[in-house]
C-alpha cells in the first residue's frame, strides 16, 4: 500500500456510509488515505495518540466527521499543526445543525475548515487541492475534474435549449 497523504476519522462506524463519498472522490484521485473510528469522548487517549502521530507517519491533511456535539476535528486540530477538514453530520433531533456550529465555531488558534452537514465529497476534493499544492499530479487531476463539471453543465444547457423545459424533463 501506499503511504498514505489523508487520514478519514470518523466518531463513529454510523459515519462509514456518509464518508465513504470522501474515499470514493479520493479514489477517483488516486489520492492513498487511511480511515480510522475513534471518538473524542469514548476514546480520547486513542485519538489523542491519532492526531499526534499523523504528520510523522507522513498524513498532511486530516479529514474528520462527528454528529451531535462534533468534538473530534476540534480536538484533533488542537492536537496537530497538520490541515484539519470537518464535515458535520446529519445526526440528531437538529439534523446536523449542531454539528456544523461547532465545528464551524472553533477559537482563534484552532481552525478547522468545515464543509456542509454531510459534504464528505467536499472535503475530500478540498483535501485534495491542499495536497495539489505540493504534487502537481493532483493538481493536474483536479483541474480534469473541474473542466468535466464545466462541460457537464453546458452538455445540459444545450441539450435544454434544444428540447425545451417538457421534453427535457420528460
Amino acid at each position: 500500500m501506499t503511504q498514505p497523504l489523508v487520514l478519514i476519522v470518523m466518531g463513529s462506524d454510523s459515519d462509514l456510509k456518509v464518508m465513504s463519498g470522501a474515499t470514493q472522490m479520493l479514489d477517483s484521485f488516486k489520492v492513498p488515505y487511511e480511515v480510522r473510528i475513534s471518538s473524542a469522548h469514548r476514546v480520547p487517549e486513542r485519538t489523542a495518540k491519532l492526531a499526534e502521530e499523523a504528520e510523522v507517519r507522513g498524513i498532511e491533511v486530516i479529514i474528520a466527521a462527528a454528529g451531535l456535539a462534533a468534538h473530534l476535528p476540534g480536538v484533533i486540530a488542537a492536537l496537530t499543526v497538520l490541515p484539519v477538514i470537518g464535515v458535520p453530520m446529519k445526526s440528531g433531533a437538529l439534523h446536523g445543525e449542531d454539528a456544523l456550529h461547532a465545528i464551524v465555531q472553533m477559537p482563534p488558534g484552532i481552525p478547522v475548515a468545515t464543509v456542509a452537514i454531510d459534504g464528505a465529497k467536499n472535503a475530500a476534493i478540498l483535501a485534495c487541492q491542499i495536497l495539489g499544492v505540493k504534487y502537481p499530479s493532483i493538481r493536474k487531476k483536479l483541474q480534469a475534474y473541474k473542466e468535466q463539471m464545466a462541460a457537464e453543465v453546458k452538455e445540459k444547457d444545450c441539450r435544454l435549449q434544444e428540447l425545451g423545459i417538457t421534453a427535457y424533463l420528460g
